[in-house]
């Protein structure tokens, strides 16, 4: 029962996600796709709460690996979408998928090491891809830096340090909560590596690399 509670308010939560991204569309498109990107991330928290296995974690991210393409391709949820002229990649799709496969793996077969590993090193993976990703890239067209080009994509100085700066503050908060030793350095190294990924990563597919990447680097250092 909690389970299917647990989808249930997984479903009202997207809604709401959704539905109030129109409230800065005002601003810009851009504005309303990354709110979303940014508080789509917090679902992980609910998935904690309310799911007990890989299936039932897994149940909304197959969902919207679907609905995301199937939007993608029709532009059905416009405020998620960029438009026809702008559109680089399949990053809402890259975005279903990293959760479904993050669910798979920490709700499966490391949850029997729950207290470490678990979905809590899942968490981690996604807030750097909500946050991390999501702010970086407001800072980087509020604030004006030098920018770069990496094959389609253009990246500046500044949303790259805001990048580093949360990555580094997401990923030093959990490794210290577990007592990891050297935090601070693993925490630095995997911050950098997290930033470069996210650089160089084309189309939409940071998110992908970037959370699976900050997944596996943390399960090296732990």
């Amino acid at each position: 029962m909690k389970n299917i509670f647990g989808i249930i308010i997984s479903f009202v939560f997207i809604g709401f996600i959704i539905i109030s991204s129109k409230l800065f569309e005002n601003s810009s498109k851009e504005a309303s796709r990354k709110y979303i990107h940014i508080m789509l991330s917090n679902w992980w928290l609910i998935a904690m709460v309310f799911f007990n296995s890989a299936i039932w974690a897994s149940i909304l991210p197959i969902i919207f690996v679907f609905i995301n393409f199937i939007s993608y391709k029709y532009n059905i949820i416009k405020s998620m979408e960029r438009d026809e002229n702008e559109r680089d990649g399949l990053g809402t799709v890259y975005y279903a998928i990293t959760l479904l496969i993050l669910s798979i793996i920490t709700f499966g077969p490391l949850n029997y090491y729950k207290e470490i590993f678990g979905p809590l090193i899942g968490l981690v993976g996604v807030i750097v891809m909500g946050y991390g990703d999501g702010i970086a890239a407001i800072v980087g067209k509020a604030i004006k830096s030098p920018s770069y080009k990496i094959g389609t994509s253009t990246k500046t100085l500044a949303g790259s340090f805001a990048m580093l700066c949360i990555t580094f503050v997401i990923v030093s908060g959990f490794l210290a909560y577990i007592k990891t030793s050297n935090w601070f350095i693993k925490s630095v190294m995997i911050s950098i590596l997290a930033t470069i990924i996210e650089a160089v990563s084309i189309k939409g597919t940071d998110n992908l690399t970037v959370p699976i990447i900050t997944f596996g680097m943390l399960l090296l250092v732990i």
